[in-house]
């Protein structure tokens, strides 16, 4: 095993012999045996759902450990079924937890499997791919450009190779690397003969040997100081402020109702398991076990819409996105690349730029692209009598490819590339009569040509060749003295139905923002074809020209941004940003890691290079606005269903426990012993749990919502103060009605305390009448479930176990009617209240 030692200070032969492998890569049988030595290839450990680890978390609470310390005690001194009760409510309670949570995460990894990232390796001399987690030092990496390097590796063999190493090193453009032995000494950054685990390929190719992996490796001790921490999303924080501000309540309460019970001399360790049993039912403790379910639930959701979901957290900024950032290939068109013609400079169709177009895509071996399959698609050429020596592979600097064929006694170079960067390259110019002349001289009907194609709405390339000495290798420095031979003109339909998306993404509240690097009078064209006019243009030139200030002012208004250069994504995205939206960016090449990284939600593709699907949040496994369209309504539906329990969590629970904290101030007794407020608090849970699958109401989804701390607080004060005026009517029924004795109160509020609150679950649900909005179907079964078993366990053993009582048929229905008033001002406070605050 390499560790300290210098690997890219010895020779590949040396190297070769201490990880005992071979350039054909390892063996299937010495890949098994080494994965088991060196483990998998992590910066650390992944977290996986350990049944044991999860059942613990859900005990962890310290209000759950100070009851169970304080039951113990009971149990010590003399109460043992009481002690025994509650214990068992809490053990009850946690294992509902543990296994919605359980269920949750296993669900999870399923789907973030379907999103691997895998390596190119050769494992018994074949070429196969592999999850990065599963490179193993000795291995034998294929690197092409897009791809993310899954080790520190030592090359073997490079063509043209840059490597983007800014994560690691600080750089801010590509490093040129290649074959060598350095001094062991040399800086990290100056190592060019080694590629490093994290970095990911800008351009060019490589083979590599695999010295360091995981922790080993330099990103993995730079990691192991830094302990980076996702960026905490607006979601997670408005809900570890939620549970702060609900536990300081809940502790200040406690504190207080212990106090006074103390002071009226009532036992105190039972006035202190009251108080405890008070903060179990206050203290939203199912929130974090709620939050996964809806999580993972929506994310199951999604993912049959072909959406899946890295990262739960990001859910919530999807739901709230109002603008998306895209390219248009392949999302607003068909991303099916057709060829349209080959044409010389004064626009005649030319079976040489074909030909010379067609030798430039069969011998080109970067990145598989859609021009090169559209070229070779276009018509079959026999190209038997041609030899390719040599390439430099395209890049997104040099905006061009460059191969180098033997034909005959000649040696010629072609390149293919953007119009633009081609005619950078060139001196001259080759006439349809076959004789070459100086480029300036027709550099203005080269311009017209290339307008007359644009406003067409045709992609243009620019086709180059020059003669070389025979055998000869190629680099960058020779792309210069070339002849421009003749355009090639592609096309990319729109989708037939994109203009129905946009208007329904526009329907959603989310504005499209087109990104490209096309020209702005193919952007222009596609915009009049989707019928999308009078949309506002800005071009990269003049982009670079204005300032940050200036373009904050105008970005909210432009529609489309052509011409644009890598390096101003990420601008347009934080200008947005800046400007108030909740910003998507929809990326899926090599130089979109950063806009993704910029974004709010940043959103690939699973076809996309390494890098950008590293860099997103949601992967579609179809490039199309439409599954977009689909992923935003799952992601909103997720978050309202999220906020439902918050609701439920502060309104009708919230509110039973605080009155049952103000009457036992007023009472000689306790209203309800601590193993009677437990099951109340377990019973109102049920239906809390089935709160993942419920409908959600089409208003809910229609516009972007985003968390609203000060909302929520109103609305707990709002029903909360409902709830507690009807419980006051429960306690007065009970006391001054129907003079109960101390029994029959703690039956009668324990009733009345249960369904209310899981019936007004129906009620706060919907901001439509619960009446017209149809609840899930297990959400329903769980709440008449509930309210079934809470009528009759006052007439059954189990309800003597608790301290209860049978009550008559007229307390029943006196208690019915409270509820029934109860579910009818709740649901006018529900219009008034959305009356008055938009939520």
């Amino acid at each position: 095993m390499i560790t300290s030692q210098s690997f890219w200070s010895i020779s590949v032969n040396e190297l070769f012999n201490k990880l005992q492998t071979s350039v054909s890569g390892l063996t299937n049988e010495e890949a098994k045996k080494r994965f088991a030595s060196y483990g998998a290839n992590h910066l650390k450990p992944k977290r996986k759902a350990n049944k044991f680890q999860l059942l613990i978390a859900q005990f962890k609470s310290p209000i759950i450990l100070i009851l169970i310390l304080a039951t113990g005690l009971s149990l010590f001194l003399h109460n043992l079924v009481d002690a025994s009760i509650i214990l068992t409510i809490v053990v009850i309670s946690g294992l509902l937890g543990f296994w919605q949570e359980y269920s949750a995460s296993h669900a999870i990894e399923k789907l973030l499997a379907i999103v691997q990232i895998k390596a190119a390796v050769l494992r018994d001399g074949q070429q196969r791919e592999i999850p990065i987690e599963e490179i193993i030092p000795g291995d034998i990496v294929i690197l092409n450009a897009g791809d993310i390097v899954p080790g520190d590796c030592l090359l073997l063999e490079s063509k043209d190779l840059f490597v983007d190493e800014a994560m690691l090193t600080g750089e801010t453009f590509p490093v040129e690397k290649s074959v060598s032995v350095i001094p062991s000494d040399t800086p990290l950054a100056q190592r060019t003969n080694a590629v490093w685990m994290g970095t990911h390929i800008v351009s060019g190719n490589a083979k590599t040997l695999v010295a360091l992996t995981g922790k080993s490796t330099e990103f993995g001790k730079v990691s192991e100081h830094l302990k980076i921490r996702p960026l905490e999303t607006e979601f997670e924080r408005g809900i570890r402020r939620f549970g702060y501000f609900l536990g300081e309540v809940t502790l200040v309460l406690v504190i207080i109702i212990f106090a006074i019970n103390v002071f009226l001399h009532r036992p105190v360790l039972e006035s202190f398991l009251f108080s405890l049993a008070l903060a179990v039912g206050l203290t939203p403790q199912l929130l974090p076990a709620i939050i996964s379910i809806n999580l993972a639930h929506g994310a199951k959701n999604m993912a049959q819409k072909k959406v899946i979901v890295k990262r739960l957290a990001s859910i919530e900024n999807f739901g709230s996105m109002n603008v998306i950032c895209s390219d248009k290939t392949g999302t607003l068109t068909e991303g099916t690349v057709q060829v349209e013609s080959a044409l010389d400079v004064n626009g005649n169709a030319s079976e040489k730029v074909f030909l010379y177009a067609y030798l430039n895509a069969f011998y080109e071996t970067g990145f598989t692209n859609p021009i090169d399959e559209a070229i070779l698609k276009y018509r079959k050429i026999d190209l038997s009598e041609y030899r390719k020596q040599d390439e430099i592979p395209y890049d997104f600097l040099r905006k061009r490819l460059s191969i180098s064929v033997t034909y005959g006694d000649k040696d010629l170079m072609v390149t293919k590339g953007a119009l633009t960067n081609v005619l950078d390259v060139c001196s001259y110019a080759e006439t349809n009569e076959g004789k070459k002349v100086e480029i300036a001289s027709l550099k203005d009907q080269i311009q017209k040509h290339f307008e007359e194609f644009s406003i067409l709405g045709f992609r243009t390339l620019g086709i180059a060749y020059k003669q070389i000495p025979l055998k000869s290798l190629i680099d960058k420095n020779d792309e210069t003295g070339m002849t421009f031979s003749g355009f090639l003109t592609l096309s990319d339909p729109p989708k037939a139905n994109i203009a129905d998306t946009v208007a329904r993404l526009k329907k959603l509240g989310v504005s499209l923002k087109i990104i490209t690097g096309d020209n702005h009078l193919v952007a222009t064209s596609l915009s009049k074809k989707m019928g999308l006019s009078g949309m506002e243009v800005i071009a990269g030139p003049e982009l670079r020209q204005m300032s940050d200030a200036a373009l904050l002012r105008q970005v909210n208004r432009v529609d489309v941004f052509a011409e644009v250069e890598p390096n101003q994504k990420e601008r347009i995205i934080i200008a947005l940003r800046k400007a108030g939206n909740v910003v998507g960016y929809m990326g899926d090449g090599i130089n979109d890691a950063s806009a993704l990284h910029a974004a709010d939600v940043g959103i690939s593709v699973d076809t996309a290079a390494d890098v950008a699907k590293d860099a997103a949040d949601i992967v579609l496994l179809e490039k199309d606005l439409g599954v977009l369209v689909e992923g935003v309504k799952g992601g909103r539906m997720t978050f309202a269903n999220t906020l439902k329990y918050v609701f439920m969590a502060t309104s009708a629970n919230f509110g039973n426990m605080f009155s049952m904290a103000g009457v036992s101030l007023i009472i000689p007794f306790l209203p309800l012993l601590p193993k009677q407020v437990l099951l109340t608090n377990l019973l109102t849970d049920f239906p809390e749990m089935t709160i993942a699958t419920d409908r959600v109401d089409d208003e809910m989804v229609d516009h972007p919502r985003r968390w609203d701390i000060k909302a929520i607080r109103k609305f707990m004060i709002c029903f909360g103060l409902v709830s507690s005026v009807f419980d006051y009517m429960t306690f007065g029924l009970l006391l001054l009605i129907l003079k109960s004795n101390e029994l029959q109160f703690r039956t009668g509020w324990f009733l009345e305390s249960v369904i209310s609150a899981s019936v007004i679950v129906l009620v706060i649900r919907s901001k439509k009448p619960f009446f017209r909005s149809k609840p899930g179907k297990y959400l329903f079964i769980a709440t008449l479930s509930i309210v079934a078993v809470t009528s009759i366990i006052p007439i059954t053993p189990l309800g003597n176990t608790f301290g209860f009582s049978p009550l008559n048929l007229t307390t029943y229905l006196l208690l019915l009617m409270i509820v029934g008033v109860y579910i009818i001002v709740a649901e006018i406070t529900k219009t008034i209240f959305y009356k008055k605050i938009r939520f």
